[in-house]
C-alpha cells in the first residue's frame, strides 16, 4: 500500500510541474500566436482564418477581397489585387504571416509608412522588423542576426525596393529562400513600378529580377490607384504567373466629394479656417504643393485657434516624426502637408481631407482624398481650385516632361501622359457633372449616374456650381481680355498682384502692370478699348491719337496720383501675414539648429522674433525684395552656424548697445550672418542705408544735388512740338549733312 500511495504521488507531482511549467511558459507572452490551422502543409480553411482574424486584429469578418487574397497566396498562386485607399491591402499579407512560420517580405515606398505598420503590429504581439537608413548598425546587425537563425522569430519583414536592388542584401535573401523560410513577397504600391502610372519609381523597376533570383515564391502585387494600362503593365514587369486578379470597386460611398473656386472667394485662408470651425475638432489632413504653403497656412490656422502644425521634407527628421507622432496619439488634429503624408498610415478617423492646390493627376487625388473616412464613416474632400494653380501646374508638368523627353528614350504618349492625366482634374473640377461618376469613369468603372445619391456638390447643389462656373468663366475671360496688351491691363489691385507674385508662373506678368499704366477711370477706359481695337475714324491721324493720350494721361495724373502712390506702396509693404510667416520658418529652422547642437540653450520664440524683428528694423522700408534677401541669407546660416556664433548674435537680444553698433554696420565683431547678407544685396545696400543714423558721403551729396524733374508724357511732346519749331532744318543740319541730303534727292530723281 505505502509503495503504491508513493507511485501515485511522484505521478501526481510530475503532472503538476508539466501544468505548472505550461503556465509559466504562457504567461511570458502577452498576445501568443496561434496556429490554428494545424499542419502547416494542411490547407488553412475559412474559419481558421477568421478566427486568426478576430484574434490578432479584432475585427469579426473579412473585408471585399482580403479572404480571396489570402487563400491565393497561401496555396503558393501569385496574386495581383487592386483595392480602394483604406481597404485594408496590409491584411492580405499579415495574416499569411500568421499562418505557417516563415518570413514574409514586404516591399514598401516610405519609410513613414513601414515605421507605423511594425509599430501596429508590435502592439499586437507579432515579430515584425523593417530596415532602413534611419536605423542604427546595432539595430540593423540584430536583425541580420536573427534572419540568420535556423528558425527565424521574425514574421514580417519591411524593406525599401532600394535596399533590394543592394548586391549584400539580395545575398541573404537567397541564403532565406535556400533554408525554405520565405513565405511571400508583397510589393505594396505596386503601380510605382508602371512607367505609366502617376508615381513611377526607378527603383521599383529592379524589383522584376525577383522572380528569377527567388523562385517558386508566390508574389502579391497591391495598389490602390491603377489604370488598366497600368494593371497589365505591373503584372508584366513582375513576371506574375498566372495570377489571381482581384478588382475592387473604386466607389468610396462615405466621402462628401467638393470643389470650391479660390478666384471666387475673398480669402481662400479665411474659407478654409471657416470650414475647420463649422465642422468642430476633427482630424483632418491638407495638402499643398510646396513647403511655404504649408508653413504659411499652418501658421494661420494655428493663429485662429485650430490646433495644426506643418510636415514636409524641409522639416529633419526628429521633427517630422515629431509631427507624425503627434498627430497620430490625437495631440495634433489637422495636419498641413506634402502629398507623401498619409500613405499606409493606420488612421481611421479622418473626416476632412483638403487640397489646398489642385493636385497633378485623377490617381493622386484618388489615393490623397481615400485617406479620409477608413472607419466607413461621413467624412469630406474639399479641393479649393484656382486658375494660377492650373497654370502653375501646367507650366512645372510641361516643364518635366521636356526634360524627360530630352534624356530618355521613352515613346512620346508617355512624355505627354502626365498632361493628359492633369486635363482630367481640370475636367473634374471646370465641368457641372457628377464628381464620383467622373472619379469612377477615370479608372475605367462604368456606374449610373444615380449611384452618387446627392453625396457630391454638383448633384447636391447644382445650381450653386453652374452659376459658380460661369461666374468662374467670365472672371477667367476678363482676365484674359486684360491681359493680352502689352501696354493696356486690367487695373483691379487684386487680380495685378495675383498675377504678379505667382511663384512659379510668368513673372513677366509684372512688367505689364507697371506703375505708369492707364488707370481705371470711366472715360479713360472707353479711349483704351477703342484705341486696343484700333475703332478710331479713320480721318483721325497720328497727332490727333497722341492728343487723346494725352488729355488721359494728364486726367490720370490730376485725380489719381494720391491713389497710385497709396496702391504702390502696399504692393511694396511687408504685411504682417509675411512676417508671421517668416517668424514661423525661423522657428523651424532654430529647432533644428538646437537638436543638432545640444548644448545649445535659447529661447526659440523669442530668438525667432528677434532675428525677424531685426531684419524688419533694417529693410521694413524698402520693401519685400531686401526683406525677403535678408531673411533667405538668415535661413542659409542658421544651419551652418556653431554654438559660439549663434550665441554672440542672439546675446544682442540682452545687449541693446551691440545692437544698434550691428544696425549701423560698424562692428568689428560681425557675425558670418551679416556678411553673408552683405554680399547677397550687393551693391543695393548703398540705397538701403538712409535708415542708418549717421549719413554718409554719398547721402550728402545726393541730398544738395537737385536734380531736374521727370517730364511727364504731355509735357515731352509739348517741348518737343516747341523745339520743332523754334529751329529751322538749316539750324537742325550740318553743312555736311545738308550736302548729303542733296544728293540723295539728286540720285532718286
Amino acid at each position: 500500500m505505502l509503495q503504491s500511495f508513493r507511485l501515485v504521488s511522484s505521478r501526481l507531482f510530475q503532472h503538476l510541474q508539466v501544468f505548472i511549467g505550461t503556465n509559466i511558459i504562457m504567461k511570458k507572452s502577452a498576445l501568443p500566436l496561434k496556429n490554428l490551422c494545424g499542419l502547416e502543409k494542411q490547407k488553412c480553411g475559412k474559419d481558421a482564418l477568421v478566427k486568426l482574424l478576430r484574434w490578432h486584429f479584432g475585427y469579426s469578418q473579412y473585408r471585399g477581397k482580403q479572404l480571396e487574397a489570402i487563400e491565393s497566396v497561401l496555396s503558393g498562386r501569385d496574386c495581383f489585387c487592386l483595392m480602394p485607399t483604406g481597404g485594408g491591402k496590409s491584411m492580405c499579407y499579415q495574416i499569411p504571416a500568421l499562418v505557417k512560420s516563415g518570413i514574409v517580405l514586404v516591399v514598401c515606398p516610405l519609410i513613414a509608412l513601414m515605421e507605423n505598420q511594425v509599430t501596429a503590429l508590435k502592439e499586437k504581439g507579432i515579430a515584425a522588423e523593417f530596415l532602413s537608413s534611419t536605423q542604427t548598425s546595432k539595430v540593423r546587425e540584430k536583425i541580420h542576426e536573427d534572419l540568420e537563425l535556423g528558425k527565424p522569430s521574425l514574421r514580417l519583414l519591411y524593406v525599401t525596393p532600394e535596399l533590394i536592388a543592394t548586391p549584400g542584401f539580395m545575398l541573404r535573401l537567397t541564403k532565406i529562400h535556400s533554408r525554405g523560410l520565405l513565405n511571400l513577397i508583397a510589393i505594396d504600391e505596386a503601380h510605382c513600378i508602371s512607367s505609366w502610372g502617376h508615381d513611377f519609381r526607378p527603383s521599383y523597376r529592379k524589383l522584376s529580377s525577383l522572380r528569377n533570383c527567388l523562385p517558386n515564391v508566390p508574389i502579391l502585387a497591391l495598389t490602390a490607384t491603377a489604370v488598366p494600362k497600368v494593371q497589365m503593365d505591373v503584372m508584366e514587369s513582375l513576371c506574375l504567373h498566372n495570377p489571381l486578379v482581384l478588382k475592387s470597386s473604386f466607389n468610396r460611398p462615405n466621402i462628401y466629394y467638393e470643389v470650391r473656386y479660390k478666384d471666387l472667394l475673398e480669402d481662400p485662408y479665411a474659407d478654409l479656417g471657416n470650414l475647420f470651425k463649422s465642422c468642430g475638432n476633427v482630424c483632418a489632413i491638407i495638402y499643398c504643393l510646396e513647403r511655404s504653403t504649408c508653413d504659411d497656412l499652418a501658421t494661420h490656422l494655428s493663429k485662429i485657434g485650430i490646433n495644426c502644425a506643418a510636415y514636409h521634407a524641409g522639416l529633419n527628421n526628429k521633427l517630422r516624426s515629431s509631427v507624425l507622432d503627434d498627430w497620430i496619439s490625437s495631440k495634433t488634429k489637422v495636419v498641413v502637408a506634402t502629398v507623401a503624408f498619409g500613405m499606409g498610415i493606420d488612421r481611421k478617423d479622418v473626416r476632412i481631407v483638403c487640397h489646398y492646390n489642385v493636385p497633378k493627376s485623377m490617381e493622386s487625388f484618388y489615393q490623397e482624398s481615400g485617406r479620409a473616412g477608413r472607419d466607413q464613416l461621413p467624412c469630406r474632400s474639399v479641393l479649393y481650385y484656382g486658375m494660377d494653380d492650373r497654370r502653375k501646374m501646367e507650366f512645372i508638368l510641361s516643364k518635366a516632361e521636356s526634360k524627360k523627353l530630352q534624356s530618355s528614350s521613352l515613346p512620346d504618349g508617355h512624355t505627354k501622359k502626365s498632361l493628359v492625366d492633369f486635363r482630367m482634374m481640370v475636367e473634374y473640377c471646370e465641368e457641372a457633372k457628377c464628381r464620383r461618376k467622373k472619379i469612377l469613369e477615370s479608372f475605367g468603372e462604368e456606374v449610373p449616374a444615380t449611384l452618387c445619391g446627392k453625396s457630391c456638390d454638383t448633384c447636391k447643389h447644382p445650381d450653386v456650381v453652374t452659376k459658380c462656373l460661369e461666374e468662374l468663366t467670365s472672371s477667367c475671360a476678363f482676365r484674359s481680355r486684360s491681359g493680352t496688351s502689352q501696354i493696356y491691363i486690367n487695373s483691379s489691385p487684386s487680380l495685378i498682384l495675383e498675377n504678379q507674385y505667382s511663384e512659379f508662373w510668368d513673372r513677366d506678368d509684372g512688367e505689364n502692370g507697371s506703375e505708369d499704366d492707364i488707370s481705371d477711370a470711366d472715360d479713360d477706359i472707353d479711349v483704351v478699348k477703342t484705341l486696343t481695337r484700333s475703332s478710331l475714324p479713320s480721318k483721325r491721324t497720328l497727332n490727333d491719337k497722341i492728343e487723346v493720350l494725352q488729355r488721359a494721361e494728364e486726367r490720370y495724373y490730376q485725380d489719381k496720383n494720391h491713389e497710385k502712390q497709396k496702391n504702390k506702396l502696399d504692393k511694396n509693404a511687408i504685411s504682417e501675414t509675411l512676417r508671421g510667416s517668416s517668424k514661423q520658418r525661423l522657428l523651424n529652422a532654430l529647432k533644428q539648429s538646437q537638436q543638432r547642437l545640444e548644448k545649445l540653450e535659447i529661447n526659440l520664440e523669442m530668438s525667432a522674433a528677434f532675428l525677424e524683428n531685426e531684419c524688419f528694423k533694417k529693410f521694413g522700408k524698402t520693401g519685400k525684395s531686401f526683406y525677403l534677401s535678408q531673411m533667405a541669407s538668415i535661413m542659409r546660416w542658421l544651419p551652418t552656424a556653431n554654438e559660439m556664433e549663434l550665441s554672440s548674435r542672439l546675446s544682442a537680444m540682452t545687449d541693446p548697445a551691440a545692437s544698434s553698433t550691428e544696425q549701423i554696420g560698424i562692428s568689428s565683431s560681425a557675425s558670418p550672418l551679416v556678411d553673408q547678407v552683405s554680399y547677397d544685396i550687393s551693391n543695393e545696400n548703398m540705397y538701403c542705408s538712409v535708415e542708418s543714423n549717421t549719413p554718409t558721403t554719398l547721402e550728402s551729396n545726393l541730398s544738395d544735388t537737385k536734380l531736374p524733374p521727370i517730364p511727364s508724357f504731355s509735357d515731352y511732346m509739348k517741348n518737343k512740338k516747341a523745339k520743332g519749331s523754334q529751329l529751322s532744318p538749316s539750324e537742325n543740319l550740318s553743312p555736311s549733312a545738308m550736302q548729303k541730303n542733296r544728293d540723295k534727292r539728286a540720285r532718286y530723281q
